[in-house]
């Protein structure tokens, strides 16, 4: 009889684990167990009134580097590339980047003539921010907080201003308490390999093996920024899921999970209130803290080290304004939101409402009631990779590893909070549990 993997959660991590495993040489018994009555994790997607695509989470993909790649080529292989939206490298919107500092919208500087003169909100031109950084040694600690690590190579204003609204905008986070080992990879190795990261990023990681496809042919082709889909990014989730199905995975919803308990012959027993199941291995892709409550007794060290990996809640908030062509959307998070939840106060979608209208207002000049608004809070929704995140992850690996749990780790809460780094965590812990990777 052959093995059955029970794979956890039915987000895009889920989904993509289990796509990889439905199409190994070799596939086992896939089983996707959703707490939820739906699939995607995050990703959704609603029409609003007048027909216009309202993103609830995730409003566009980056196709770059190795990971983007394999996204593209995942679309291709789902029969999707006819609902691709790209936004071209000519686009105005791939070529203007603003940050809002001072109660004004600042154009970042482009271009050499950009990088050679000053550029509100910098005092200085960028240039000096640049051979700054070619000339500092190469930091010799294991890890630095992302506005430590900015501070030391860039500047204080850099830090300050650039890194901290990057921090912000990707993780919901500060970056005096993020990890640049963990949020940065690419920069704190680009240090550590060639003691500049400016020199790092411009000579790469080296050649690495790109997946090829037309649609990746034509995404560098013509430099895209990012993508979407033209029914909204939870076309992605509902082709794998319509997929998984013809290959025969059999996909739970609606069934949380209660716990996890070890069998005698090491098999796992998932068990999902009133039933149960019996599982060769278990890949989970659910919120680490989650986890760690689902494990049993004698995992304890192990749901230590996935306890202390916390996450953060955002609003997303869409306005829909009249005779605008796309709604405004507008994240609501960090310090303001977590200060609120901590204070008890209601979280109600008219406080977030208002909050996003005042935004809109103040920072892109749209005074006029928006004609249409679609609240939606994510509770604990991306994980805060705090300093000290790589040693979590080096002490649960090590727990695995040292007890042959057969146990895989993917999603957000590890790796990566984008979803090519999701879609990517789900493909590795597929290859991880096989062995080999998937048919293309």
């Amino acid at each position: 009889m052959g093995r059955t993997v029970v794979v956890l959660g039915g987000g895009i991590s889920g989904l993509a684990a289990s796509y990889h495993l439905s199409r190994a040489p070799c596939p086992p018994k896939v089983v996707l167990v959703e707490g939820s009555e739906r699939l995607g994790g995050w990703i959704r997607s609603v029409r609003g009134p007048n027909g216009a695509i309202f993103e609830l989470g995730p409003r566009g993909i980056r196709p770059a580097g190795a990971l983007g790649a394999r996204t593209l080529l995942l679309v291709s292989e789902l029969g999707l590339d006819s609902e691709v939206l790209p936004v071209r490298g000519d686009h105005p919107a791939a070529q203007n980047r603003f940050l809002y500092v001072g109660g004004a919208l600042h154009a970042l500087p482009t271009g050499l003539r950009g990088l050679l003169r000053p550029s509100p909100p910098f005092t200085k031109p960028l240039f000096w921010a640049g051979l700054r950084e070619l000339t500092k040694p190469r930091g010799k600690e294991p890890d630095e907080t992302v506005h430590s690590f900015a501070q030391r190579r860039l500047g204080p204003e850099v830090a300050s201003l650039a890194m901290d609204s990057l921090c912000r905008g990707v993780f919901a986070g500060n970056s005096r308490e993020l990890s640049i080992r963990s949020c940065f990879p690419s920069l704190f190795q680009a240090e550590q390999t060639h003691r500049s990261v400016l020199l790092g990023l411009l000579l790469g990681p080296g050649r690495t093996p790109q997946p090829d496809s037309a649609l990746i042919r034509q995404a560098s082709a013509e430099r895209w920024s990012q993508w979407s889909l033209r029914g909204g990014l939870e076309m992605l989730p509902q082709a794998l899921e319509t997929h998984l199905t013809s290959r025969g995975v059999t996909v739970l919803r609606g069934q949380p999970v209660c716990g996890l308990s070890i069998q005698a012959e090491g098999h796992w027993k998932v068990s999902l209130g009133d039933s149960s199941l019996e599982a060769d291995h278990v890949i989970s892709a659910i919120p680490a803290s989650v986890l760690s409550k689902l494990l049993p007794a004698e995992t304890a060290p192990l749901a230590r080290a996935l306890s202390a990996i916390t996450a953060v809640s955002v609003a997303v908030v869409n306005l829909q304004y009249q005779g605008a062509h796309l709604p405004v959307q507008v994240m609501l998070g960090g310090s303001w939101l977590q200060t609120l939840e901590a204070s008890g106060c209601v979280l109600s979608q008219e406080l977030f409402q208002q909050r996003a209208q005042e935004a809109a207002a103040t920072q892109l000049g749209l005074k006029e009631l928006p004609s249409h608004c679609l609240v939606h809070l994510h509770k604990n929704c991306i994980p805060q990779y705090t300093l000290g995140h790589w040693q979590k992850l080096e002490s649960a690996r090590q727990f695995l590893a040292a007890h042959r749990l057969p146990l895989t780790l993917a999603g957000a809460s590890y790796e990566g909070v984008a979803v090519n780094d999701c879609i990517e965590s789900g493909r590795q812990a597929a290859v991880s549990v096989m062995g080999t990777e998937p048919n293309s």
